[in-house]
């Protein structure tokens, strides 16, 4: 497989000290063998090269003023990483740690997990290394005026619509709207993840999650198993984290840790959901204060945590969902969920395992759905919600949702057939990658060399 090693090796040339993005080519591509040999059209024609490097990179200075009246300035990015299919879709991230090789890694898994919603959308991915935590409400909306006057340039309701992400919600969102709707002069489904009095759509928020929770169902009733009864870890305490433990209580699972970036809550009886929402989407506390009110629980907090790895995933579990964000999951943290009998993970996160974690997961015979399958519920809605904006419809609850496990009950059959017709039966990532690469090089190849 010379063609990992060369097209690594260029990239490293092109693209230096991007680890993340190479991590990210290098899983996909190691599935793609089998198609390469058996359409030799694709090596014939570079998609390969094609496709790792994105149609356009926008990368653009960030001036804000604080309370304090001083001057902050951060950086902002737009990858517009491939629109074989449609116009870029994917999310715009606000935190300290995105740089050119985090935007790129999400841009190009992107390319792959919008393919394989069967959606006209192609890929693409955004944000800035700016920290909403501890901002004021006016700080932020400054932050976005400044983040979007340059952005509005570039984004278009068939060009390229952008969503939230982690560090972006329906606040963030609206001041980046409002914005844009001034620079514009135009009311158009240009963001999606809005607020429902605005042109955003029902189930919107709590789809990743969601759609995490129904992968994982079809994923173990393919294995003659059910989440009924099960213990489940989950990561993470955001949106993710939060619509996957809310689904797995509502299909009669019970989701017995959460974390966030300061530490990890372990409750036996099962995870306070009301109380986490409390604590993370209206008082923005850390999760520590969830002992104030369950003194039964336990909190590991960061600093104790095992030195190999992350705590939330020391526990006895029978699933694993990780859902905070990527490299979360080592090799160690596998091997214990091994060792305590876990039967699955399916990713709410984008690319949570190490390399030696995803190495361990795929010698092993654990269900496992990747990210890009297993959390395209979110881009998927986003689509649905472009789809309401341009028809001036509003879909309820109850339609959006069925939709949405459509959807994902698509996914999920159409990368098990790829898998068993590569003769890899329930590898789920072959699946995932062959499905997605096939429908993006078959549609850059019928539109020319561009």
């Amino acid at each position: 497989m010379s063609y990992i090693h060369d097209t690594i090796e260029q990239l490293q040339q092109t693209s230096p000290a991007q680890s993340e993005f190479y991590q990210a080519v290098e899983d996909v591509l190691e599935s793609l063998e089998p198609i390469l040999e058996q359409h030799p059209k694709y090596r014939e024609q570079a998609i390969i090269a094609r496709l790792v490097e994105p149609e356009r990179q926008i990368m653009f200075r960030v001036p804000w003023l604080d309370d304090n009246g001083q001057v902050q300035v951060n950086k902002g990015y737009r990858i517009e990483f491939n629109s074989a299919l449609g116009p870029y879709k994917g999310g715009l991230r606000f935190h300290p740690s995105v740089n050119g090789s985090i935007i790129k890694f999400l841009g190009f898994e992107q390319i792959f997990k919008n393919a394989l919603t069967g959606l006209p959308i192609g890929g693409g991915k955004g944000g800035a290394n700016f920290d909403p935590k501890g901002k004021s409400d006016a700080e932020i909306m400054r932050f976005c005026q400044s983040f979007m006057s340059e952005l509005f340039r570039h984004i278009g309701p068939t060009t390229d619509v952008p969503a939230g992400d982690i560090g972006v919600g329906t606040r963030e969102l609206g001041y980046l709207f409002g914005q844009y709707k001034r620079l514009a002069n135009a009311f158009d489904g240009v963001l999606t993840g809005k607020g429902l009095g605005w042109g955003g759509s029902f189930v919107r928020k709590e789809a990743t999650g969601f759609g995490c929770v129904y992968f994982a169902n079809y994923m173990m009733a393919d294995r003659e198993e059910e989440l009924d009864g099960k213990r489940c870890a989950v990561s993470g305490s955001g949106n993710v984290a939060i619509y996957t433990m809310e689904k797995l209580y509502e299909l009669g699972a019970k989701p017995v840790t959460c974390s966030d970036s300061s530490g990890t809550i372990y409750h036996e009886a099962g995870i306070d959901l009301d109380l986490v929402k409390r604590l993370k989407e209206q008082q923005h506390e850390r999760l520590e204060k969830y002992l104030e009110t369950h003194s039964e629980a336990s909190y590991t907090p960061r600093e104790d945590y095992p030195q190999n790895g992350h705590q939330v995933w020391r526990y006895q579990v029978d699933l694993a969902f990780p859902c905070a964000t990527q490299n979360e999951v080592t090799r160690e943290d596998i091997e214990c969920l091994l060792e305590h009998g876990c039967l699955g993970i399916a990713e709410g996160a984008n690319m949570p395992l190490t390399e030696a974690a995803f190495d361990a997961v795929q010698q092993s015979s654990i269900a496992y759905g990747p990210g890009k399958a297993a959390n395209a519920g979110g881009v998927a809605t986003s689509q649905l919600e472009m789809a309401q904006n341009a028809s001036m419809q509003r879909w309820t609850f109850e339609q959006v949702d069925e939709r949405l496990k459509q959807v994902m009950k698509n996914i999920y059959t159409d990368i098990s057939q790829t898998a068993d017709k590569y003769g890899k039966p329930r590898n789920l990532v072959l699946g995932a990658n062959i499905t997605g690469f096939k429908r993006v090089a078959d549609a850059m190849l019928e539109q020319g060399l561009v």
